[in-house]
């Protein structure tokens, strides 16, 4: 897999905790999974509000589905 080197700004504590915690050689390592932990969860949220949002756009439409067939249920029973 290609690698890229990415530079970006964690608070000074955070930073302490992965230098006392984690080996020198397993840092990228270790940030990677986080990073790829987090992505999934966040794909996750927005695919489940757009699901939602799918959801309640459908909401009318099959309320009038429903709707119709009761009314074509309703005349073929009278």
């Amino acid at each position: 897999m290609k690698t890229l080197k990415v530079n970006f700004t964690v608070p000074e504590d955070i930073a302490a905790e992965l230098k006392t915690h984690v080996g020198k050689r397993k840092r990228s390592a270790f940030v990677t999974e986080a990073l790829k932990a987090k992505l999934e969860a966040v794909k996750k949220e927005h695919l489940l509000c757009e699901l939602a949002e799918g959801y309640q756009a459908r909401n009318s439409e099959n309320a009038e589905l429903a709707q119709e067939w009761d009314n074509s249920a309703a005349d073929k029973w009278l």
